[in-house]
């Protein structure tokens, strides 16, 4: 037992984190020396110093600041959430220097939680090739792929030998860090291909650097849609792609951590659309904004609702005449709609990964009814067992007529699932062939569908079997 004991707390040891941003907080506050101070701060993250900002004073971070120096200070600000808070503490030539130091696509996240006073003094401060650059990102719009990259990269000339190579990469080391690939342009500035860090630190010195390039290389276009391109560079492994105009010339690059940033408001981007969403939702928004991106296809909705409601009321004398057929409607409405949640999920995730020929989605729709199929007569014979016990022992029922009734909740929701499920993967496969996107338009519209279905089902079959076959009457 004690070797056990000893064991699970050896695990818990191995998989306890440390909390770097406390250890940092302690340290800044402990009495040790200056230089000691700025020695321990070069073990830690920029990810790390930015989250200990808010345990501590204005002068506690103005000290930091010193110690950390304006190129450190340039990494930390780019990981805050909230900026504004933060450089407004800093006289504006300092803030000046710390946003010209950023990655430009660093810089420009920075600006836009600024105010605009704040911006344009920042700006009016700044060299003019961070201007540049910076204007250069904020000039496409949010879904081009040219808005998430960065003009942090290491670029040479073709026909250029190892030595000038090596020599052009030192030179531009000093303010870009993005190494691990360099890129090799035309006498015109066209972009030619790349070279791995790795090939050109071992070549010899008479090695032909023509021999070194991949020419190649994948690219993407400064104006094509995130949408569009997200998958591709996926499909690489690679520490950058990058970013040409029309014309072949090298614009910038995006990084594995624009990437996965791209990804990340992509699927957030999805998340909100599977919920009737036009776009995400900021925590900043006005109410008047949060209102006008849901109000659209909640009208919608109301009107569905309506139909649905309609079809209900047919089916009073159903529900009159049997009122415990009402405490099981939720259970067959929530199965029926989980059931085409997953389907459009499944078929949504499908459509954006890959283009499916026409025998493909006969076999995906095949595929999601077979699984929803299956999946509701076992959710069905479970509903027919366990609400026939129910019905019997907490309704005082017949054994007969409460498993006749469990029976029919048992079909009703076997058929609505299956139905949900091949709906939820038809209704996305029409609108992407009508080219509307469907994860705005599926998600609410087949959660109204899947009540309807379920409502019809449930009820039809109590009018048809419980009522006009077995006559049966609350």
């Amino acid at each position: 037992m004690d070797e056990i004991q000893n064991t699970t707390e050896l695990d818990e040891v191995k998989t306890e984190r440390p909390d770097y941003a406390e250890q940092l907080a302690k340290m800044l506050h402990s009495d040790i020396d200056v230089l000691e101070k700025k020695e321990r701060l070069a073990d830690y993250h920029a990810n790390d110093i930015a989250d200990v900002l808010p345990m501590l004073t204005k002068d506690e971070r103005l000290r930091l600041y010193r110690l950390l120096g304006e190129d450190e200070v340039s990494e930390v600000f780019a990981y805050l959430e909230d900026p504004a808070e933060y450089i407004s503490e800093l006289d504006i030539e300092k803030a000046a220097d710390i946003v010209e130091n950023m990655d430009a696509d660093d810089a420009v996240d920075f600006l836009e939680d600024l105010d605009t006073d704040q911006k344009s003094a920042i700006l009016s401060r700044m060299d003019a090739d961070s201007r540049r650059d910076i204007d250069l990102i904020q000039s496409y719009d949010e879904d081009e792929i040219g808005s998430k990259m960065t003009t942090n990269y290491i670029a040479i000339t073709r026909g250029s030998s190892v030595k000038q190579a090596m020599r052009s990469l030192v030179k531009q080391a000093a303010e870009n860090d993005n190494l691990q690939t360099i890129y090799v342009l035309n006498r015109d500035g066209t972009f030619y291909g790349a070279i791995s860090l790795q090939s050109l630190i071992i070549a010899r010195e008479f090695t032909d650097l023509d021999d070194l390039i991949i020419t190649s290389y994948p690219f993407v276009y400064d104006n094509e849609t995130v949408s569009e391109c997200i998958e591709e560079l996926k499909d690489y492994s690679e520490d950058s792609i990058p970013v040409l105009s029309r014309e072949k010339k090298l614009l910038g690059v995006i990084t594995s951590t624009d990437l996965v940033e791209v990804v990340d408001d992509e699927l957030g981007e999805d998340y909100a659309k599977l919920a009737g969403l036009t776009a995400e939702e900021d925590l900043r928004e006005s109410l008047l904004e949060s209102m006008k991106k849901r109000i659209s296809w909640l009208l919608i909705l109301m009107v569905l609702g309506l139909a649905v409601s309609t079809v209900v009321g047919v089916f009073e004398p159903v529900m009159s005449s049997l009122t415990i057929l009402v405490a099981f409607q939720s259970l067959v409405l929530d199965m029926a709609g989980n059931c085409g949640t997953q389907s459009l999920a499944v078929t949504i995730r499908v459509l954006s990964d890959e283009e499916l020929t026409s025998k493909q989605k006969m076999h995906l729709v095949i595929k999601e009814g077979r699984v929803a199929l299956c999946n509701g007569l076992v959710l069905g014979i479970m509903a027919v067992v366990f609400c026939g016990l129910y019905i019997h022992f907490g309704k005082q029922m017949g054994w007969t007529q409460a498993f006749q009734i469990s029976t029919c909740i048992g079909a009703a929701l076997t058929i609505a699932m299956f139905i949900s499920g091949v709906s939820g993967t038809v209704i996305p496969m029409f609108f992407h062939k009508i080219h509307v996107d469907p994860a705005v338009a599926s998600g609410p519209l087949i959660t109204t569908i899947n009540d309807l279905v379920a409502v019809v089902s449930y009820y039809g079959l109590a009018w048809m079997f419980l009522i006009g076959l077995m006559h049966m009457h609350a």
